[in-house]
């Protein structure tokens, strides 16, 4: 993948994935009331719901990403809001994480955990926890069984781990956590603040990238997830896990 095109696809985004506002509000009202949690957004890319934990928590939260673009976003957030007494913008692996053991009240992590697997992520990112902790996030799932050929061979090729939403309450398990509650994310959650600003921007590119074959190879793989999202969405989705360590 050339880098540079990725990011100029997906530069000022405002998300890059599923979720909005009161979907990140619905799963954290999953969660007992902690005073002034510490809580780590993991893949935070441009922050939306970084803020929206810090407004919602009253507590401190770190958000760690590893592309500078999605951090300055962050931090321009942080600066609108006026909460840089209580967010932080950090450039930091998901995978290489330096946090001393059982320091956050709550991990968050919006549609990032497939970047180092749903199991591995569960298992992991459990030393940094506290005691009772929670952990939630959402993860891609087939939300119906057998889905149609076109879709599952789609994944079978971007994205093999994805399983059903039963499967994944399994991993919860065996990673000795309990489930306090998960829903997928509907539809609107993919188009207002993703899909819908990424095709304009897919198709602004087309134009700027017309004599670059690995550009719009790139823009076409693009175009292909949003076309597929809106032929298959009833078979797949985005599902957020709410869950406390055990």
């Amino acid at each position: 993948m050339d880098w540079d095109i990725f990011l100029d696809i997906h530069k000022d985004m405002p998300r890059q994935g599923s979720g909005r506002d009161k979907y990140t509000q619905r799963a954290f009202e999953m969660i007992p009331k902690i005073m002034h949690p510490k809580i780590l957004d993991i893949g935070c890319g441009p922050g939306m719901q970084t803020i929206k934990l810090a407004q919602l928590s009253g507590g401190e939260v770190i958000g760690i990403d590893i592309v500078p673009q999605y951090l300055n976003q962050l931090q321009a957030l942080i600066e609108k809001e006026h909460l840089q007494e209580r967010v932080t913008a950090v450039n930091q692996s998901m995978s290489g994480m330096d946090f001393p053991k059982e320091s956050f009240d709550i991990i968050w992590a919006e549609g990032s955990i497939f970047v180092i697997g749903f199991e591995r992520g569960l298992s992991e990112w459990k030393k940094y926890i506290k005691p009772d902790g929670y952990l939630a996030v959402h993860e891609m799932a087939w939300i119906q069984n057998d889905p149609p050929k076109e879709i599952a061979e789609y994944f079978k090729n971007v994205y093999p781990a994805i399983t059903t939403i039963g499967k994944n309450i399994e991993l919860i398990k065996k990673c000795n956590y309990k489930l306090l509650g998960y829903f997928p994310l509907p539809e609107d959650a993919w188009w207002e603040l993703y899909y819908e600003p990424l095709q304009i921007r897919l198709d602004d590119l087309r134009i700027k990238f017309k004599d670059n074959p690995k550009a719009i190879e790139m823009i076409n793989q693009e175009q292909v997830e949003i076309n597929l999202f809106r032929k298959y969405n009833k078979w797949y989705g985005s599902v957020f896990f709410v869950m406390q360590k055990q």
